[in-house]
């Protein structure tokens, strides 16, 4: 009798069990198909809109640390006009008819770095030239974070107002990379005050040892050159005037040296730093040919028109850094690295050049804190 009356309270106890079980598995389910999408771009506004007030933290303090800059060296600037300078901006030359696009492009970026010059000189009045390269460069830096703020800023009100997953999504995964990038930047700026050479600098750097004690002269803006000779063979020299913060003009010094003053160049050897791959060791030199040098593009278009009109072969060796370490202060790795820059220079300067040959050896780089 005892069995038979509880028998009907057990049934009820499954069917309420059931009951649970399919509810919280449906449940989930009904949530998902209907509201999948806004949870998804809700999740995504969160943190994007997180890392947006990082980085907007790093631009802020990228034109703090240049104010500060500025203000401990005794300069007064108006805020409004230096707010105004952070918002300059370059068109690019028009590319539909690709004929002459390089020349236009070249024209457009000199007088891009002519009038940035001309008003950081304004801005700031100093006659050290160091101390004016590294405000140039800070600006620099500033005004690039600015710039990175407001086209991330722009994606992501888009994003929230149209509830944009697939734009949220890519913002989404691009953010923990930029941001380590714009650490990165902020990070440099202290590098820079203190005038150490970075990173990108050991091009550079690797020149500047076999010009020691060498005669320089100056051949075009902010660029120099000096000969050498090894085994024979007569080297030609050539960097960014430092140890200011200059990357030089070189590829008009190449062009005038192999047009005007040695047209019998029998090489062109490139030295400059190259972004590694995950995996690869920071400061592992490689060789290779083609013209080693970063950019838009413009001097790299001149150095191979030049050697292809001149039947000149352009060797390139590489110093492998990250970005990060590229503009940040010269790593230990990247230093000692140039004992294996200089081996194998002198190694592709036996084998390819002939004696009583003549060859130009170009260091490639941001000449911050690297004299020569």
């Amino acid at each position: 009798m005892l069995l038979f009356q509880l028998t009907p309270s057990l049934g009820s106890s499954n069917s309420l069990y059931s009951l649970i079980v399919s509810a919280l598995f449906w449940v989930p389910w009904i949530i998902l198909i209907f509201w999948g999408q806004r949870i998804q771009v809700t999740i995504s506004l969160g943190q994007v809109s997180r890392s947006l007030a990082r980085l907007k933290l790093l631009s802020d303090r990228s034109k703090q640390v240049l104010l500060n800059y500025i203000s401990n060296k005794g300069f007064k600037t108006d805020i409004t006009r230096f707010n105004d300078f952070l918002e300059y901006f370059t068109i690019p030359p028009v590319s539909m008819d690709p004929v002459g696009v390089v020349k236009r492009f070249d024209h457009i970026l000199t007088t891009q770095d002519k009038r940035i010059k001309n008003e950081v000189a304004q801005l700031f009045s100093t006659s050290d030239k160091i101390e004016r390269s590294i405000i140039e460069n800070m600006v620099g830096i500033a005004a690039a974070m600015n710039q990175i703020f407001k086209i991330i800023r722009h994606y992501y009100i888009l994003g929230k107002k149209g509830n944009n997953i697939y734009l949220l999504a890519q913002l989404q995964m691009i953010m923990p990379m930029l941001l380590k990038q714009a650490d990165a930047l902020v990070n440099a700026m202290s590098t820079l005050e203190l005038g150490q050479p970075l990173g990108d600098g050991i091009g550079p750097a690797s020149v500047a040892l076999l010009m020691r004690e060498k005669e320089k002269r100056r051949i075009g803006d902010e660029t120099v050159f000096a000969e050498t000779e090894y085994k024979g063979r007569r080297a030609i020299l050539v960097k960014a005037e430092g140890p200011e913060g200059n990357v030089g003009e070189i590829d008009d010094a190449l062009e005038k040296i192999v047009k005007e003053i040695y047209p019998d160049v029998s090489a062109i050897i490139m030295i400059d730093a190259a972004l590694k791959l995950e995996g690869e060791k920071t400061g592992d030199v490689s060789e290779g040919v083609g013209a080693a040098i970063g950019g838009y593009g413009i001097e790299k278009f001149k150095i191979e028109q030049l050697a292809y009109e001149k039947n000149i072969p352009v060797y390139a060796i590489i110093v492998k850094e990250s970005i990060i370490e590229a503009i940040g202060a010269m790593r230990k790795e990247i230093a000692e690295s140039v004992n294996q820059v200089q081996q194998t220079l002198f190694r592709i300067i036996e084998e390819r050049v002939p004696e009583n040959g003549r060859v130009v050896v170009i260091g490639v780089g941001n000449t911050l804190g690297v004299g020569q």
